[in-house]
């Protein structure tokens, strides 16, 4: 294990086994999915292939902001495909909107971060997440400040929607 990696990153292989039945519920509750506040399906540009890339991730949304965590730290092929190409697309809520992810890695602006979007990446459950920013935001927020210290955070940039054409009046 490199220096500074998550513990979790050992357990990277499991990600990549579960890899096949997640993409199968994925497409059966698709709609679900997108819908949900509390998880939103990235797509990122292949490094090597520059094929789209789409994965699962539990997130935190404040306004046109999207706060996602790698669990797996730089060993997760999407922060990697983030590297190599910021440009994403966001299918959340229902809709694709195009994207600009910035890794941070500095410590204290993810803890500045934790703090501004407190969520609970191993639990994206409604109730759970109300209860991360209500009554026990405080708790979230010193767990949350902890995991991110070892981990890359992502905050993804919602762009702004292109003006539509006005159509013309007859």
């Amino acid at each position: 294990m490199k220096s500074g990696e998550p513990w979790a990153a050992r357990l990277h292989v499991v990600a990549r086994a579960i890899r096949p039945p997640q993409e199968v519920l994925v497409s059966l509750f698709r709609r679900q999915v997108e819908r949900s506040p509390h998880w939103v399906l990235l797509t990122t540009r292949g490094r090597r292939t520059g094929l789209p890339r789409e994965v699962l991730l539990p997130c935190a949304r404040d306004g046109r902001r999207v706060l996602v965590i790698s669990t797996y730290g730089r060993r997760s092929a999407w922060i990697r495909n983030l590297e190599a190409c910021p440009e994403v697309e966001l299918t959340a809520r229902g809709r694709k909107v195009p994207g600009r992810a910035e890794i941070v890695d500095d410590v204290a602006r993810k803890q500045e971060l934790a703090a501004e979007m407190p969520f609970l990446p191993l639990a994206p459950l409604g109730f759970v997440q109300s209860l991360a920013r209500g009554p026990l935001r405080g708790p979230a927020i010193a767990w949350l400040e902890r995991w991110v210290t070892p981990r890359p955070v992502v905050v993804i940039e919602i762009a702004e929607r292109a003006a539509k054409p006005r159509r013309r009046s007859r």
